[in-house]
């Protein structure tokens, strides 16, 4: 077994409760770690027994197209996308954070940590 960690992707996107966040929109930061055997492509070096990061990544900059009114539904349908691209896949976890989020305070971000 082993993991696959795409760190930090940054998107900007039309995600929160508020019509402002869905108007104006923000920055948001995207962490996937992904369980998976990487024992056969580790031998073979072939992609196609790997999980593509580069079609992951697709997926993620497609959820993050669509708003969301909760991080907590975006994380789920972020997994939920994952999960299609490979059969080797053993549990992913998300993180999304939203960047200097409109609270009346000082914070650097918001985050959601999600496993399935």
């Amino acid at each position: 077994m082993g993991q696959l960690v795409l760190e930090n992707m940054e998107f900007y996107a039309h995600h929160g409760h508020y019509q402002e966040e869905q108007t104006i929109g923000g920055r948001f930061l995207v962490s996937l770690t992904i369980d998976t055997d990487l024992g056969k492509p580790a031998e073979t070096d072939l992609l196609e027994d790997a999980v593509d990061y580069s079609e992951v990544y697709e997926l993620v900059k497609n959820e993050m197209a669509k708003p969301s009114r909760l991080l907590e539904h975006l994380a789920l349908r972020i997994i939920k996308a994952v999960y299609t691209v490979s059969d080797r896949i053993t549990a992913v976890t998300v993180t999304v954070s939203k960047l200097n989020p409109a609270i009346g305070g000082n914070i650097q971000k918001f985050t959601v940590v999600l496993t399935r």
